[in-house]
């Protein structure tokens, strides 16, 4: 139960002030007039000073299972704060506890759910609240949240095959590249007198002189280099945080070769999916438009959208638009443009985001067996690059002694 400071005047006209535990400050405000105390100020109590801030992210198959839970108990009448009590209560997981508790307070403050959400975007994210957005507005709150659990859990399945067929590619380049820098780092400095004899003698070869360089530089530099990188990572991910730089990263990820369809792809698929799921549940299309924009993950795209809905609005038809803004895919916009023109439209769009679901799978597959190779490759690669240059002065001195 969160913690409230306050001050409040008695009855003698003194202020006193203090603290106490309530589910929200509508409750602080009964409690002290209980007490014969007329509140002056009410404030949420800050919570202690972490040297590391405790993370607030919730694995997607657990949001999904309290997201089915809380369905489950409105579609049963349960009331909305009745049903949030109840996942307060019976979650085990002290991040969940703690953010539904939030929820909770500020819906019992008169927030909209879904604002209430939103103020928790690391946690619910905004397909989440698009999705609810659109549930409490359109009267289909409970299919709002049982869609949202299987869209999330729908991707955690893919992410899980993913990260399951990254798993031998991430383990060879990481082990290649310790093997590479243990050769280049401790093991090439070893053979640094029999390299200046030789030098003296005749010369050495170009791929020894290269490796020789790069060992004094990574020895020199390489605890320079690693806290330089830490420090970019740092900065990146502060920065990344703000709309100029998502914009940014948004407009040239979809760029990218080889994986920058499949970003793509996955952005129209949210987009067909949430929107086709809003035109079922009877929502106007407009307001279909500005919420499924909201959950497509690319703001590139969400702008086009957006877009698209100005058009739209005037009078035209929603194939037209979207074909303009040159993001979607021509047989896509030949199935939605015959959609419209039979009323079919909601059936097509989810039928549309399985296709491209199904799509993103065997890309991802393709992608992922292409990479073992190549790692293969660029390790063993790297591997004869450093004995090459180990061993050809030695062969080459061999030679002249012969």
């Amino acid at each position: 139960m969160p913690e409230f400071t306050y001050t409040a005047r008695n009855s003698a006209g003194k202020d006193v002030s203090g603290s106490m535990s309530a589910t929200s400050k509508r409750e602080v405000f009964s409690l002290l007039g209980d007490r014969g105390l007329h509140p002056v100020r009410v404030d949420e109590a800050r919570p202690p000073l972490r040297l590391w801030p405790k993370s607030k992210r919730i694995k997607a198959e657990l949001l999904a299972n309290n997201l089915t839970q809380l369905a489950d108990l409105l579609q049963n009448g349960v009331s909305l704060m009745a049903a949030l009590d109840v996942l307060v209560e019976q979650s085990s997981n002290e991040v969940v506890t703690e953010v539904m508790q939030d929820v909770r307070n500020k819906v019992a403050e008169g927030l909209p759910f879904d604002e209430a959400l939103a103020r928790h975007p690391e946690v619910f994210g905004e397909l989440a609240i698009s999705m609810v957005r659109a549930g409490s507005e359109g009267a289909f709150l409970e299919d709002a949240l049982k869609r949202t659990a299987d869209f999330l859990e729908m991707q955690e399945e893919m992410k899980g095959q993913v990260v399951g067929a990254m798993a031998y590619p991430a383990f060879l380049g990481a082990a290649g590249t310790v093997v590479t820098v243990v050769l280049i780092v401790f093991f090439v400095p070893k053979f640094a007198e029999l390299f200046a004899q030789l030098e003296k003698a005749g010369g050495l070869p170009g791929p020894t002189v290269a490796l020789l360089w790069i060992s004094d530089f990574l020895g020199n530099y390489g605890l320079f280099i690693a806290a330089g990188l830490g420090g970019l990572v740092f900065w990146l991910r502060k920065r990344l945080k703000t709309d100029a730089a998502r914009l940014f990263v948004d407009r040239y990820k979809i760029k990218l070769p080889a994986i920058g369809p499949i970003f793509l792809s996955t952005a129209l698929s949210r987009f067909c999916r949430v929107l086709g799921t809003l035109l079922q549940n009877g929502v106007p299309l407009l307001r279909a438009l500005e919420i499924s924009s909201g959950a497509t993950g690319n703001r590139v795209l969400a702008a086009a959208i957006s877009g698209s809905a100005q058009n739209i609005s005037s009078g035209q038809t929603l194939s037209r638009p979207l074909e303009e803004c040159g993001l979607f895919p021509r047989p896509i916009m030949a199935m939605i443009a015959i959609a419209e023109e039979s009323n079919n439209l909601e059936k097509v769009l989810i039928n549309i985001a399985d296709g491209i679901d199904r799509k993103i799978g065997r890309q991802l597959n393709i992608m992922v067996r292409l990479l073992e190779p190549s790692m293969l490759l660029i390790l063993g690669a790297v591997v004869l690059f450093v004995l090459t240059a180990l061993l050809l002065p030695v062969f080459e001195m061999s030679s002249t002694m012969s």
